[in-house]
């Protein structure tokens, strides 16, 4: 199956660059325009935008440009470059001609001794930027965002399913995630990706996207693994986005106010997975129900200062009563089939609410002062009652019988009874204040925050498993080896000692725990961009401290990153970061298996290790970016954990000690003309020591070995408004094991990961032409995708169902799937 899978990722590249060269051959037979573009004194400007609806170009060291365009009257082309005004042309073309349009633009008041030291940082800078196209064009069963930020070197994810995502070996709650500075939490109870719905960010609403996979400054807060750092959009005029689609819709409004003082930005989601949840094993009367509306307020009071406010509410209820299940596993020598009859419902129900109120004072052009108070709360409902029956089989393998395909006996046969009522009602509330001092070449920021956090939670699960009319466990002791049958089937086959008496169950967690406490956080960051022997360089330090009541621990945190760029032909970047990342526990790291709080619980630490290559070139005169990172992180004070699903339980210890180390690399550029493509490799491993198990290093759950994503986009080269984009994951499998299992018991891996998802999008209405039509012209722009989610029908594993048959002593392991191949249409109206 391995080698079906890269020889198709070989066909898709051949056919990928077929299509790139395809679209050479035929460019100089399309519609062009093609020109120059200068400064006020005549001067070429290297990496100005010309841009006509869908379609732009960047200039090159001379100031040329050429971009291949629809035809037609009215058409207006916009001229950008950082730093100077923007400028605009208006013109009509026809089918097959060239036209030369020349333009100057001029610089903007204000900013002419800061545009080139701006411009030198943000190329210093450790994350990946990812424009407000390259989102738009993603295609995925998932969250647009995150979908995108999944095809990053680094980031790995095991479920279309989930808007969840590990970095460099980090789990889902080492991510830090803001929205215009403000830190972001997601539910906690929530344990499988069905679960989930929506994430918090909404991608019609969002500006700037920048992720770091390591080594961030510290003006970050306090996680161990990465940083998404997410800009919602001021409005400039009035504009709305309609969108919908078989698993849902969003509606979004945006306009000025108050004689353009009031900026509004207000954006309404409902999803529903009722498509996705479909394709599952399992059957049943699926009700899942995500509904989300966020608001954006900017007001400015005065010309010094703007007040803002972020708001959101969200639903996500997830609602099934399962009927049956039937899923075939094995090989064709030794085939089996689950099958299972449900009675009983499961019924979760997610309420999040968050509001920021954000004033902001610039006194000078180099100071910035924000002041913000922001408060979430999340309640949450975890109920379900499930009892089941089931029969496992050996199926009829012989090609020549009627019954080919069918069971021919029976292995084992019983039952299980799940049942949960978890309630938690969590809020978190803080003040902070941040400030940044541009002088130039040297730059200070530096913040403060009180944070407060107030938990109640009720904790009461039990599960009962019977098998050929014994409860399990019904020994004593009761020893495991996990192993396989036909070197595919996973079973953990039992050596019984001795009988039990009583009756127990499987499991059995029955807790009540209330939290209240506060942290203080400060940061102080330098940063500092300066010249040396014609060569550029870049140094950021910062200093980060967490106090938490709690546990009465303060951890400080240094950080610093320097950067090289040498005067050389060749345009490189050369990075260098280090620090400590420590993370003080939140509520899911201190609270165990069984529901209780350790109040000892420490802060884990990591020490980051990054060197980092950024290197600018172009091809067939289009920019490109090769971005290699080599990294090593050290661990202390860790707490192990497993992991099903999204689920994560910890031992609410600090007892383990570690290692990540690992490559990525990216390149990223206009594989074809006008449209960004991307490919990313990770190699990495993850390994931990638990302290007292006398086995020394061991896998963590998430390591993920290799992963190697594509993230493409194509047009037809005689008509661009006939578009195609698509992904293609390939990810190595996890360590798992059975029940209970030791992190020794899991030497075992799931399969690959692998999957490729693609769209067909055909634009109605280009935002560059004008139409007659009274309706017509009421759009700005209107396309329609077709989406095919996992083209080739891989059945990707996610976890597994444990059948226990205490007649052989064996603990089956049942794949559970994920999606399999599904059509989703959507539509998009831009107003």
């Amino acid at each position: 199956m391995l080698i079906r899978f890269y020889r198709l990722l070989a066909t898709l590249s051949l056919f990928l660059l077929g299509m790139m060269m395809h679209a050479q051959e035929n460019q100089k037979r399309g519609t062009f325009i093609r020109g120059t573009v200068t400064d006020e004194q005549g001067k070429p400007l290297d990496g100005a935008k010309v841009t006509l609806g869908t379609f732009y170009a960047l200039t090159i060291e001379d100031g040329s440009y050429e971009i291949e365009i629809p035809h037609g009257d009215n058409q207006i082309v916009y001229f950008t470059s950082f730093g100077y005004n923007p400028d605009t042309t208006v013109f009509s073309i026809k089918k097959g001609e060239s036209l030369t349009l020349n333009k100057s633009i001029t610089l903007m008041p204000n900013v002419l001794n800061n545009v080139e030291i701006v411009d030198k940082r943000s190329r210093f800078d450790n994350q990946v930027s990812v424009r407000k196209k390259e989102i738009d064009a993603y295609v995925g069963a998932g969250s647009s965002v995150e979908g995108i930020i999944k095809t990053l070197p680094g980031v790995s994810s095991y479920s279309e399913l989930s808007s969840q995502y590990s970095v460099r070996g980090g789990n889902f709650d080492e991510n830090l995630v803001y929205v215009n500075g403000i830190e972001i939490y997601r539910p906690f109870l929530v344990s499988n990706g069905q679960q989930e719905g929506l994430s918090f960010v909404n991608g019609a609403m969002v500006e700037n996207v920048d992720f770091s996979a390591g080594g961030f400054e510290a003006r970050y807060g306090d996680k161990m693994a990465s940083v998404l750092d997410i800009t919602y959009r001021q409005p400039k005029e009035f504009a709305m986005r309609a969108e919908g689609s078989l698993l849902g819709g969003g509606l979004t409004y945006e306009n000025l106010h108050f004689k353009k003082r009031l900026s509004v930005l207000v954006g309404a989601r409902y999803r529903t997975n009722q498509l996705l949840l479909g394709s599952l094993d399992t059957e049943g009367d699926f009700k899942p129900s995500y509904t989300d509306i966020q608001a954006y307020l900017t007001y400015y009071l005065t010309d010094e200062w703007e007040l803002s406010f972020l708001g959101n509410y969200s639903r996500n209820q997830y609602k099934v009563v399962p009927t049956s299940r039937t899923t075939d596993f094995g090989t064709f020598q030794e085939a089996l089939r689950l099958n299972v009859f449900f009675d009983g419902k499961e019924d979760y129900d997610f309420v999040t609410r968050f509001g920021a109120l954000t004033a902001v004072n610039r006194p000078s052009k180099k100071v910035e002062l924000k002041y913000t108070a922001s408060v979430f709360q999340t309640t949450e409902q975890e109920y379900f009652d499930v009892i089941a029956a089931y029969s496992l089989g050996e199926l009829n393998n012989n090609l020549g019988s009627d019954d080919f395909g069918e069971i021919s006996f029976i292995r084992g046969v019983g039952g299980f009874q799940n049942y949960a009522r978890n309630n938690l009602d969590a809020i978190v509330a803080n003040v902070a204040h941040d400030g940044f001092w541009d002088k130039g070449e040297v730059s200070w920021r530096w913040g403060l925050k009180f944070q407060g956090e107030d938990i109640i939670d009720r904790y009461k699960e039990w599960e009962m498993i019977d098998s050929a009319g014994y409860n399990v466990p019904h020994n004593s002791s009761v020893n495991g080896v996990l192993g396989y049958v036909n070197d595919t089937i996973p079973v953990a086959i039992y050596t019984v000692d001795s009988v039990q008496k009583n009756l127990e169950l499987f499991e059995s967690y029955d807790s009540r725990a209330n939290l209240t406490s506060y942290r203080v956080m400060a940061y102080v960051e330098r940063s500092q961009l300066f010249e040396r022997w014609g060569d550029d360089f870049f140094l950021n330090i910062g200093l980060r401290s967490n106090y938490w009541t709690f546990n009465k621990q303060n951890v400080i945190s240094p950080r610093a990153s320097f950067s090289w760029k040498p005067d050389w032909e060749k345009d490189m970047v050369f990075r260098l970061a280090s620090g400590f990342y420590y993370q003080p526990p939140f509520y899911r790291e201190m609270r165990d298996i069984a529901g209780g709080l350790n109040e000892d619980i420490k802060a884990q630490r990591s020490i980051h290790l990054v060197l980092g290559n950024d290197y600018q070139l172009k091809l067939w005169n289009r920019p490109f970016k090769m971005v290699t990172e080599v990294y090593y992180k050290n661990f202390d004070n860790l707490i192990p954990y497993d992991m099903d699903n999204v689920r994560i339980r910890y031992t609410a210890e600090n007892s383990s000690k570690g290692y990540a180390a690992g490559i990525d690399y990216r390149l990223n550029g206009e594989f074809v003309q006008g449209v960004e493509s991307w490919a990313s490799i990770s190699l990495m491993t993850i390994q931990e020591d638990i302290e007292g198990d006398g086995v020394g290093y061991l896998p963590r759950p998430t390591d993920q070995r290799l992963n190697f994503k594509i993230f493409f986009q194509d047009y037809l080269p005689r008509d661009p408004t006939f578009r195609v984009s698509g992904t293609v994951t390939f990810g190595t499998g996890l360590p798992f094991g059975p029940p209970q299992a030791t992190a020794e018991e899991r030497e075992y891996r799931l399969p690959p990961y692998r999957r490729v998802d693609l769209g067909f999008t055909k634009d109605i209405i280009l935002e560059s032409r004008t139409y007659e039509s009274k309706f017509w012209g009421a759009f700005k722009s209107m396309y329609v995708t077709l989406e095919v989610f996992n083209l080739f029908g891989t059945n990707n594993t996610i976890s597994y169902l444990w059948v226990k048959d205490i007649s052989t002593a064996r603990d089956y392991a049942v794949p559970n799937y994920l999606t399999g191949r599904l059509l989703n249409l959507r539509l998009v109206c831009k107003f």
